[in-house]
């Protein structure tokens, strides 16, 4: 089970990584949107010892905070 846990936890950063790559042509709102739920997916992984549900929560809180706290369109 350990090492199904590290696969996942590298699998997730890389998957983050590779997305903050792609945010180049995106508006501030967008990017702030993506990072948010990049490192809200990441913080809901390791408080959760890589759950599931708290990685995709950590993901949604992120992102809707990236998403609100950006001015603009």
């Amino acid at each position: 089970m350990t090492t199904f846990r590290t696969i996942s936890k590298l699998t997730l950063i890389g998957v983050t990584l590779a997305a903050f790559g792609g945010c180049a042509d995106m508006t501030p709102k967008q990017r702030n949107t993506a990072i948010g739920a990049g490192v809200g997916a990441v913080g809901g992984a390791v408080l959760t010892e890589g759950s599931a549900l708290g990685t995709l929560g950590g993901a949604a809180v992120g992102g809707v905070i990236g998403n609100v706290t950006t001015k603009g369109h």
